[in-house]
């Protein structure tokens, strides 16, 4: 074990889109552990749009990053140190480690996975939070029947591919909509989307819900959004009566300055009367009692092939910022992942 490792902190709050000089990146001394507590050397980092919300010094559902703090996330890797008797060292594990080569947890913080069958970094993907989301969102608040039609935005990422999916696998005529001819030939060609819709091709949401009404000339019964801005509301056109809308993320305003007009506002909120759809937003943290069914169900698609994954990972602690500043541009393919050695 080094005396001193690398970490990452948030150094100044952005305005407006994050750059690299928010980020420090600092050597600090290895401290001892306290009873109870493990290190864990990182081999994965997680870059997730929801850190953006964080850097921000506002309310929200989870407190805001601290400055001169090491940049809070989670990371998959062993453990080379224990006070645990939980834990042993070499044992493999997944807990909010932060952007650091190295972590120290209590023992309730982390949670050991199994690494022998499917690969580590999977772990803060498929089968870790961006999956967990998918999975509650699709099954818990869009419930789509087969032969139902369903939208899904950001549909070549982390969360989105996982719902197109898995409505793939249960019947269901899936559209997704996502950026660029490459990432829409991977939604329909390898995941098995019906459809995909280039919002880039879209001048405003107009145009882009009559890109979606073409792909789906029954109307839309369920929706899970990642992007809010003119995909929400061009979706909102195209509901059905009784159609459900899974909120998880709004990332067209994620990097919006204060005062500045909300890209997601709603443009025609007649519809939630004219549609009486049901829309919910939802923090997949708030369902932790439903983790075990969740990831016993995704493990067990992956691990038969059913369910199919992507990664984009960026090597060395020093590449996250601009692994994560690419992220929220969009620049990722599929889960975004920091790679320590």
């Amino acid at each position: 074990m080094a005396n001193s490792y690398h970490r990452i902190v948030l150094a100044s709050r952005p305005h407006g889109w994050p750059t690299p000089e928010n980020f420090r990146l600092e050597e600090v001394s290895s401290a001892p552990l306290g009873e109870g507590e493990v290190r864990v050397r990182n081999r994965y980092l997680s870059l997730d749009p929801y850190m953006r919300g964080r850097m921000n010094d506002a309310k929200s559902y989870a407190a805001p990053q601290m400055l001169n703090e090491t940049m809070g996330g989670t990371a998959v890797g062993e453990v080379v140190e224990s006070r645990s008797s939980q834990f042993a060292v070499g044992d493999t594990v997944r807990g909010m480690l932060g952007w650091t080569e190295y972590g120290v947890s209590k023992a309730e913080g982390i949670g050991k996975v199994d690494a022998r069958q499917i690969p580590l970094s999977a772990y803060l993907g498929i089968v870790g939070m961006p999956g967990m989301t998918a999975w509650y969102g699709y099954n818990k608040i869009m419930e789509p029947k087969p032969g139902e039609t369903a939208v899904v935005s950001a549909a070549a990422g982390a969360v989105g591919s996982v719902v197109g999916q898995l409505a793939r696998i249960a019947g269901v005529r899936v559209i997704g909509i996502a950026g660029g001819p490459d990432k829409c030939r991977y939604v329909t060609e390898e995941l098995g989307f019906d459809a995909c819709i280039d919002y880039k091709t879209a001048a405003d949401a107009k145009s882009l819900a009559a890109l979606i009404a073409a792909a789906a000339p029954k109307g839309v019964d369920a929706h899970f959004e990642n992007v809010g801005g003119d995909v929400l509301n061009a979706v909102m056109t195209l509901l059905n009566p009784f159609a459900r809308v899974a909120i998880c993320g709004l990332i067209a305003d994620y990097n919006a300055t204060p005062g500045q007009m909300m890209k997601s506002a709603i443009l025609n909120p007649g519809m939630f009367l004219v549609a009486r759809f049901k829309m919910q937003g939802f923090i997949i943290s708030d369902h932790l009692n439903r983790w075990p069914e969740g990831l016993t169900a995704l493990a067990g698609l992956v691990a038969s092939g059913k369910l199919k994954y992507r990664e984009s990972i960026a090597d060395g602690l020093a590449a996250a910022p601009a692994a994560f500043i690419g992220m929220l541009k969009g620049q990722n393919f599929g889960k975004q992942l920091v790679r320590l050695y």
